[in-house]
């Protein structure tokens, strides 16, 4: 995507030959332009514009639970950095991951564009959401690797002809998300980003385990729907909608009580 987000690539699907508490816990595909634009940096996107009738009303945070939101704010400042080793070996790792026995050639390789990268080049994706949304990719490759395989070659389901490109369909889950629960701001101003802040304080890991849920229920969205790549906008208005539904259940008091969860398989 270019800074003014004014494309973004579909995948053409093919046969696949390849196999509460106070504390703060630290725990080859084809691809064809298409119109709509995918979220960067500044952008706003239908699925993730925040509401007009959202309260401005701030919650008060518990001591802990502001540096929990701080530490996640730190991680969402930092921009991917070509340069910077650590980002590099996080690249690396992720292709690993996902393609175990396949060598990577570079790190600006053609070979990118397997897993959903609109280039040869996944740092120009990186806009939309920063570092983090490597850190999140690469935690659900780890910590459900099943999952994050089906999802990557579209296994499950009647699929499109025209897919959405998996990983860049992740920035674009991550930038929704950190919209949603409103975490660039110094408090929650909604109920939905207070009571993530109380998930937050329990694990530090619940926005990426919350990402995993969320790459999850936005595919099966996808699936019910019948939804081609240009339906991407409804099928990621239809999944903040389910989440926010499952967040305000009365008796989910951790990340992985919200009925979603389920859906994930290691």
């Amino acid at each position: 995507m270019d800074d003014r987000g004014s494309s973004f690539v579909a995948v053409r699907r093919i046969s696949q030959t390849l196999e509460r508490g106070n504390t703060c816990h630290s725990n080859s595909a084809e691809v064809v332009a298409g119109s709509a634009a995918w979220l960067g940096r500044g952008l706003s996107c239908v699925c993730a514009q925040r509401r007009e009738s959202d309260g401005r009303s701030s919650f008060d945070l518990t001591p802990s639970q502001e540096e929990c939101l701080q530490r996640l704010q730190n991680r969402i400042d930092i921009a991917y950095d070509s340069s910077i080793p650590e980002h590099q070996e996080a690249l690396r790792a992720l292709w690993n991951a996902a393609f175990p026995d396949e060598e990577l050639r570079g790190l600006i390789s053609e070979q990118w564009k397997e897993m959903g990268w609109q280039g040869k080049d996944p740092s120009t994706d990186f806009r939309g959401g920063g570092f983090i949304s490597l850190e999140n990719l690469l935690f659900f490759a780890r910590s459900f690797p099943k999952s994050f395989h089906d999802l990557l070659w579209k296994q499950e389901g009647d699929r499109s002809v025209w897919e959405y490109p998996f990983a860049v369909a992740g920035v674009n889950i991550t930038f929704m998300l950190i919209q949603m629960l409103d975490l660039e701001a110094v408090k929650p101003r909604t109920i939905i980003g207070a009571i993530f802040l109380k998930f937050l304080s329990e694990n530090e890991s619940a926005f990426d385990l919350l990402y995993c849920i969320t790459f999850k229920l936005m595919d099966q969205q996808w699936l019910a729907m019948r939804a081609s790549y240009m339906d991407f906008n409804t099928v990621m208005k239809a999944t903040r909608r389910q989440l926010e539904r499952e967040l305000l259940q009365d008796d989910i008091t951790r990340v992985e009580e919200l009925p979603s969860y389920s859906l994930l398989t290691r």
